[in-house]
């Protein structure tokens, strides 16, 4: 956190965004946060899917200890409005933000796969398209766009969302994250993601929009029908771009 505000000290500043459950917050810690220009904390761990905060009370319990910790370190709520409009230091100081995995909100129509699916929570259906919501994959090759996002994990793999497609599209410690993106510009499967378009991303491929929407259902393990455009998505890596690769045959 520290390199990452030196480096854009002098380019306009940088957000530094922390997100975390919350368990083990203390004072030390959210003063060391802080003097390292954290601008917002996200406390995303509120939600009856988390261990030892199964019940409405046990909620408000965690909500209300947390709360008390932040705002006599200084660091105040931020509004959902200024969160949505990127104002994460609306007042100059830094900020919070209660969040979790409730079925209205975080599960619900965002999760189309994994647990969240295969236990039937999600209500994710064909018309929720991921790939065109914030964190998708919409815009991931137009970095110089407010919303642009890529998905990094601790190995240095890329993805171009959040939810992760079943290939990387580089990886850092190999080559810069504008390196990886200019790769991809103009290749269509890609360029129907960054569109928001995933239904598209196989034509080149002799996959239609029919086929790419035929391939995006599964049988649940209730027996029931399950369509979202991630499962697509994955069909498509895994009958057409990950043999691909492993052919070694340009795409």
């Amino acid at each position: 956190m520290e390199a990452i505000h030196r480096k854009y000290a002098t380019e306009g500043g940088v957000h530094i965004v922390v997100q975390t459950t919350g368990d083990l917050l203390t004072w030390s810690l959210i003063d060391a946060l802080v003097a390292r220009h954290v601008s917002c904390l996200l406390i995303s761990g509120v939600d009856s899917f988390h261990k030892g905060l199964e019940t409405k009370a046990a909620q408000l319990g965690f909500v209300t200890r947390l709360t008390m910790l932040l705002e006599t370190r200084g660091v105040r709520k931020l509004a959902l409005e200024d969160a949505r409009r990127g104002h994460l230091t609306p007042q100059g100081r830094p900020t919070y933000l209660f969040f979790g995995a409730q079925p209205d909100l975080w599960i619900g129509k965002l999760w189309p796969r994994g647990r969240a699916m295969v236990n039937e929570l999600s209500t994710a259906r064909l018309c929720d398209n991921f790939c065109n919501q914030l964190s998708g994959g919409v815009g991931f090759l137009q970095p110089n766009f407010q919303g642009s996002e890529v998905s990094i994990e601790p190995n240095g793999n890329v993805y171009p969302c959040c939810l992760k497609t079943r290939l990387a599209i580089g990886n850092l410690l190999e080559d810069p994250l504008d390196a990886i993106l200019d790769r991809l510009q103009g290749d269509p499967v890609y360029e129907a993601i960054s569109m928001g378009h995933p239904e598209r991303m196989g034509i080149r491929h002799g996959w239609s929009v029919e086929t790419f929407v035929e391939k995006s259902q599964m049988r649940l393990p209730s027996g029931a029908t399950y369509r979202n455009f991630c499962i697509g998505c994955d069909r498509f890596h895994e009958e057409v771009l990950i043999p691909l690769r492993r052919s070694g045959r340009p795409e």
